[in-house]
């Protein structure tokens, strides 16, 4: 499976969530709360389940609320076991 990217992050954000106006995510706000950033914890659940559907990793609910910036929840996708 391949790696979950910036750019694919991006793309399920905006996909899932709508594209914040005046925002680009980009490397410059990886380290940068997603609040912070205009995605609520809605727009995050919504994009987990698209997540799963896409690259075969659940993302729970407790976990998600821990991940608090794209850079962690980059890493917690990519280190994550493929559910089948």
């Amino acid at each position: 499976m391949p790696k979950m990217s910036l750019t694919d992050l991006r793309r399920i954000l905006v996909e899932n969530a709508g594209e914040v106006e005046g925002t680009q995510l980009d490397e410059s706000l990886l380290d940068v709360g997603f609040e912070e950033i205009g995605y609520d914890s809605l727009a995050l659940m919504e994009s987990a389940a698209a997540i799963t559907d896409e690259y075969g990793v659940e993302v729970p609910d407790e976990t998600l609320a821990d991940l608090r910036t794209p850079r962690q929840f980059l890493e917690f996708v990519n280190s994550a076991p493929v559910v089948s």
